[in-house]
């Protein structure tokens, strides 16, 4: 079929003239022409409709459609000139491939620049695809060039006629090696990808772990999450401990608001009323409490020594936990001292009814007088 429209194309250029160099320089500047009216007219016109919608992404395609395009025009009136011209055909198996390499480059490049456009595009609003957002955009635009080089390198190597039967089994097998001999990286590798997939957590986060270990997390990576703890030290967890441990996420809500609880406790008898007038005005003058919602004091219990109180209220960052709660502790101590309102400590009264029998008739014979000749 090419080979006969080649043959028709031939039998019209010769009404033109009889030589093929001069039919193949026609044909690349034809094909030239027609690229630079369809690069300048056409997508011009295309660029004008365009920039009348709401959306970018239609804007970015059509700027990144305008190389490829024009080369690849180019590229066909180069394949179309080759095969009016007789060349040997050890020749033509070189400039052949070489023309689709050419073309796959040309369109590689531009699905990795759209791939990568549109990836972000989509993280940006993340109402129809939860999965993708801006803490997986990375993995997803390296999942993405890795299988659009992939599916290039293949048509390529096909192009120039190289089997990849034997590069495929051969890397079937080698990844099964790799698989066994590297389980637990492969293990990190997938629970790093379902963290950032699932996003309990994000960067700048603050999270309490199940062992006990509290900080900010600093980088959420393939194979490792890092914790910054308020000693400064950093913390580096394996992705698979991360899955399958339990993560409380201080900054989880939908705000960074932390709340804050300062427990104290008054001897009875005390006013209650007083008490808890004094909690409040000291949470009114913390300067770093937020003044909405606003604090509040609870009569929690009858404890052992006293009666519970519970100051609550909130802060901006859970960071700041550890010094707010630091002041306010210190502010509630001195109020109490200046209006002389006891804070009880644990008190214990043991009574003695009686002595055991044992020691009794042993204090008794010590008691007694000595018998004579004896000595005491």
């Amino acid at each position: 079929m090419q080979q006969q429209w080649i043959e028709t194309l031939k039998h019209y250029l010769s009404v033109v003239t009889d030589y093929p160099l001069l039919h193949a320089a026609l044909m690349v500047m034809g094909f030239w022409i027609a690229a630079w009216i369809i690069n300048k007219f056409f997508l011009a016109w295309v660029k004008k409709f365009t920039d009348s919608t709401d959306a970018k992404i239609d804007d970015r395609l059509v700027e990144l459609l305008h190389t490829p395009v024009f080369y690849s025009i180019v590229i066909v009136g180069l394949i179309v000139a080759t095969g009016v011209i007789d060349i040997p055909e050890s020749v033509t198996n070189i400039l052949f491939p070489a023309y689709d390499t050419l073309l796959l480059i040309l369109w590689t490049v531009f699905l990795i620049r759209f791939t990568r456009i549109g990836l972000r595009q989509i993280a940006k609003n993340d109402r129809y695809f939860h999965i993708l957002h801006p803490q997986t955009l990375p993995l997803f635009e390296n999942l993405a060039l890795l299988v659009i080089l992939g599916v290039s390198i293949y048509y390529i190597l096909s192009s120039w006629h190289i089997d990849m039967t034997a590069w495929l089994a051969s890397a079937g097998i080698i990844g099964i090696a790799v698989g066994f001999a590297a389980k637990d990286t492969l293990a990190n590798l997938f629970s790093g990808v379902f963290i950032m997939a699932d996003a309990p957590y994000k960067i700048h986060d603050y999270v309490v772990l199940e062992t006990g270990e509290r900080g900010e997390v600093t980088n959420i990576g393939l194979r490792s999450t890092r914790l910054l703890t308020r000693d400064n030290i950093e913390v580096t967890i394996p992705n698979s401990v991360m899955g399958n441990t339990k993560v409380i996420n201080e900054s989880g809500g939908p705000s960074t608001n932390y709340r804050i609880r300062a427990q104290v406790s008054v001897a009875y008898g005390s006013d209650v009323d007083q008490v808890r007038e004094v909690l409040t005005q000291v949470a009114e003058q913390e300067p770093e409490m937020n003044v909405f919602p606003e604090p509040v004091v609870r009569f929690r219990t009858f404890g052992g020594s006293g009666l519970e109180f519970e100051l609550m209220g909130w802060i901006e960052e859970p960071a700041f936990r550890g010094r707010i709660l630091d002041q306010i502790n210190t502010a509630i101590y001195k109020k109490f001292n200046e209006l002389g309102i006891e804070i009880p400590y644990s008190k214990h009264d043991v009574y003695i009814k009686s002595f055991p029998q044992d020691i009794s008739n042993h204090k008794g014979s010590d008691d007694r007088e000595p018998e004579a000749g004896s000595e005491k």
